[in-house]
């Protein structure tokens, strides 16, 4: 499989997330972090089957909860640039899917 790695930015939000859904009601984050492990799993496997978006993206959709997983498939890895909120701040990660992307792959603005 291929590994993942997970900008220091995601990885936060990622926290963040868990413990907003902790604080809610205790065992929900818990819950929301065992389906970000299984949408990890399932993009692992098939890194390709989501569609790329305009800023080189593709996304998961995390099943029970309103986030989804934005990340840029590499040729060795991939990269986790956000976990998202559905209905906050859209497009907010685009400079750090260009931060991640090698040279090669930029786009020129």
């Amino acid at each position: 499989m291929t590994p993942i790695l997970i900008l220091d930015e995601a990885q936060i939000e990622l926290w963040e997330a868990v413990a907003f859904y902790e604080n809610r009601c205790a065992g929900l984050g818990l819950d929301f972090e065992k389906e970000i492990k299984a949408s990890l799993e399932t993009i692992q496997q098939a890194p390709g089957r989501w569609p790329i978006h305009l800023d080189g993206t593709r996304r998961y959709l995390v099943h029970r909860f309103p986030y989804f997983i934005v990340y840029l498939p590499q040729e060795d890895h991939l990269w986790v640039v956000a976990f998202a909120h559905c209905r906050r701040k859209p497009g907010y990660w685009s400079p750090r899917a260009k931060k991640a992307q090698p040279p090669s792959r930029r786009r020129r603005e």
